[in-house]
């Protein structure tokens, strides 16, 4: 089974294709994935795996780790562009995550003060009135959006909640409007023998009219990039992607493709 791909709560800093120098704050286990989703596509594998036993990070230790890393990329004058939540899982259900936020905001003024600091979320905690004034304090609020068709979205991205709709999570993005960017992962192939295909026709309008009721400040269209728990799944080539992405320009809409 694959495994999860982040050891420490404090990871790299790494080139992102589409943020550049990342720094990256885990707020999962080190040893486990605990998220909201169980998508096909994710690099850090099933849920299935297990929590491991080293627990969420405490928010002390989260602030103490990252100051550390901060202040000694300072002292050796590195270069860095963004301090960016992602990892083993979904960082938003981490119970201190606002209160993190706060503390990064602060390490970030005080260390790199020219530095974004990134979430990348998979939607499914906006309901919750703290999480949802964390993610307004943040540069790049990057909230995923992987299909407008319930069923699909349901297929790809395998949410813990039964009652998780693309319909309920359009309107909840559409919320913050310009102060978030939307990232949709496009790719096709089959699970356990069903198809799955967010590419179609179909699933290009609806996902383009999804983007007009949100109006963010753009979107992300990207494709797999590394191996998949589902074996099944399809890279969808970067020249397909610009055609799509022109087609949903046509609809008035900042899209960028990575």
């Amino acid at each position: 089974m694959q495994t999860v791909l982040f050891h420490s709560t404090i990871f790299g800093p790494i080139h992102s294709r589409r943020l550049g120098t990342s720094l990256g704050v885990n707020l999962s286990p080190a040893d486990g994935k605990i998220c909201s989703f169980d998508c096909l596509y994710c690099e850090a594998g099933f849920n299935a795996q297990g929590p491991g036993t080293a627990g969420l990070p405490p928010r002390q230790a989260v602030c103490r780790l990252l100051e550390e890393k901060l202040a000694d990329m300072r002292s050796k004058g590195e270069n860095l562009d963004v301090i960016t939540f992602s990892g083993n899982g979904e960082p938003t259900l981490h119970p201190d995550f606002e209160g993190i936020i706060d503390d990064t905001i602060r390490l970030r003024d005080k260390y790199f003060p020219n530095v974004k600091i990134s979430v990348l979320s998979n939607s499914t905690r906006l309901g919750s009135e703290s999480v949802e004034r964390a993610l307004r304090r943040v540069d790049n609020n990057i909230l995923k959006l992987d299909s407008a068709i319930t069923p699909t979205m349901r297929l790809i991205d395998r949410p813990g909640s039964p009652d998780f709709t693309s319909e309920r999570v359009i309107e909840q993005l559409a919320r913050f409007g310009k102060d978030c960017i939307i990232q949709t992962m496009l790719l096709r192939g089959e699970h356990n023998g069903i198809p799955v295909d967010n590419t179609t026709p179909e699933e290009i309008e609806a996902l383009t009219e999804a983007y007009r009721r949100i109006a963010p400040a753009s979107v992300m269209l990207y494709s797999i990039d590394r191996r998949t728990p589902e074996q099944a799944l399809v890279k969808v080539e970067k020249t397909e992607l610009e055609e799509i992405a022109a087609r949903i320009r046509n609809a008035g809409i900042n899209v960028t493709v990575s």
